[in-house]
């Protein structure tokens, strides 16, 4: 008879990912048996908040979500309000919002490739150890990250949690002269981000692909930040082909206002945060998504470099499914949104109101953007007067969770099929690896995840 092995492994920390929690492995008799990313933080209730409140608080009120992407909360928030009053903003008032958006691209991806991604390529716990010895690298990614908080703070009003958005626009529009510093220092930010791309490129990526619906929005002719339809393409095992397939499968859109008949959420006893499905099945959100959907409406540039970068092309049938090269998605979008920011300044003509008035209505909208972590679906429903009766909130980290989940499962497993399952400390790395490549928000804030391996 075989005696099996029971061992339980604990990590309390894993640095390097916003938010905490816990991730649970149940290993039995070398199978997988069982994978949790617990997360245990105590529910922050912002959805409970906006009730009650007036129509026109929503954009200030879910900025405070997150530090990081505050922009993205208030941009779904405003399309979302502005969907229930039956108000359209357009023209360079829309620019304007675009422009904002690119910043916190910018700022947001630059922040993870740099301080919280790299270090898992290059051999090192921290961007501080990795400094010592690539310090040029990270002074250009701080550099990189500061353009897009300058992009920020000059449309925003602040660079954390802007204050000059509203409904219909913003409080205040910038001159073309105050845009002219913001410009030099993009076209500066151009070089950075092009160097990033190829730096990354060279990373050392093990093999993998995840077998996961891919969801995003779409826009054809742009590709999708700021607006767009809600698009899905199916898991490879779908149609009968391996994980790791890149072959681009046929995609499927709805409406946004469709989004909650087709993502479901449900709550799982090991975590404070809801789990979301896309029609019954796990789903993706982000830059693989994103650059699957969307890749081919990137300038012939951009998408030149994605593909010498070893992206593949979207126009000829090819989709990138390895969650490590996640971090040459997210430098091609840098390198992109520095492009669009330019362009959006180069065409800039100040609108002669900052904002469209909206008036309150009774009714519900919807509004979707695209968060550097993926798509970011808000839903309102207004009394006639404006009072928020109802808000629903879906960030792309809860839609991600069975996602992760289930790449956790499919490393694990793929590192005992191997017959190499090396020590506790090294599969220990390989978890942080695959959570980090993911860029889970977990509470829009920092820290630490528990590791719980159980091995029967």
């Amino acid at each position: 008879m075989t005696q099996r092995e029971t061992k339980v492994l604990r990590v309390d920390s894993l640095a390097r990912v916003e938010g905490e929690g816990a991730l649970h492995l149940r290993l039995d008799d070398g199978q997988v048996a069982e994978a949790h990313l617990k997360i245990y933080e105590p529910p922050r209730f912002f959805e409970a908040f906006l009730r009650g409140r007036s129509y026109t608080e929503p954009p200030d009120i879910t900025s405070r979500v997150c530090g990081i992407c505050p922009v993205a909360y208030q941009m779904s928030a405003c399309r979302a309000v502005e969907d229930a009053c039956g108000v359209t903003v357009d023209g360079q008032l829309a620019a304007l919002r675009r422009l904002l958006y690119c910043g916190e691209w910018i700022e947001s991806q630059t922040l993870h490739i740099y301080l919280l991604h790299a270090p898992d390529f290059l051999g090192h716990d921290s961007v501080i150890d990795l400094a010592r010895t690539h310090l040029a690298h990270v002074e250009r990614g701080l550099a990189l990250k500061q353009t897009g908080n300058a992009v920020i703070e000059l449309l925003g009003g602040r660079a954390i949690h802007p204050v000059n958005v509203r409904l219909g626009g913003f409080h205040r529009v910038p001159t073309r002269q105050e845009l002219r510093p913001l410009a030099e220092r993009l076209r500066r930010a151009r070089d950075a981000a092009e160097a990033t791309v190829r730096w990354v490129a060279d990373f050392d990526f093990p093999d993998a692909g995840i077998d996961t619906a891919l969801l995003a929005l779409a826009e054809p002719g742009s590709y999708a930040i700021d607006s767009g339809t809600p698009t899905a393409m199916p898991a490879p095992s779908t149609a009968g082909l391996p994980p790791d397939s890149d072959r681009a499968l046929p995609t499927r859109s709805f409406p946004v206002h469709a989004f909650p008949e087709h993502v479901t959420e449900t709550q799982v006893p090991h975590s404070t945060a809801l789990h979301s499905l896309l029609d019954g099945r796990r789903h993706l959100t982000g830059p693989l998504a994103r650059y699957a959907v969307s890749g081919r409406w990137l300038p012939p540039e951009v998408l030149r470099i994605a593909r010498e970068a070893g992206l593949g092309d979207p126009r000829d049938g090819t989709v990138c499914r390895n969650p490590f090269r996640s971090i040459v998605v997210r430098a091609v979008e840098v390198m992109y949104a520095v492009d669009e920011a330019l362009r959006l300044i180069d065409g800039y003509d100040p609108p002669p109101r900052p904002h469209i008035d909206v008036s309150p209505r009774a009714a519900t909208g919807h509004g979707a953007t695209e968060a550097p972590r993926g798509l970011l679906y808000h839903r309102y429903t207004l009394d006639t007067d404006g009072t928020v009766i109802e808000a629903d909130l879906v960030p792309p980290t809860a839609q991600n969770q069975a996602a992760i989940e289930h790449d956790l499962r499919r490393a694990v497993q793929d590192r005992l099929d191997s017959g190499s399952r090396g020590t506790d400390a090294e599969l220990t790395a390989l978890c942080e690896r695959v959570i980090r490549n993911h860029d889970p928000c977990i509470s829009c804030s920092t820290h630490f995840l528990d590791l719980t391996v159980e091995r029967g």
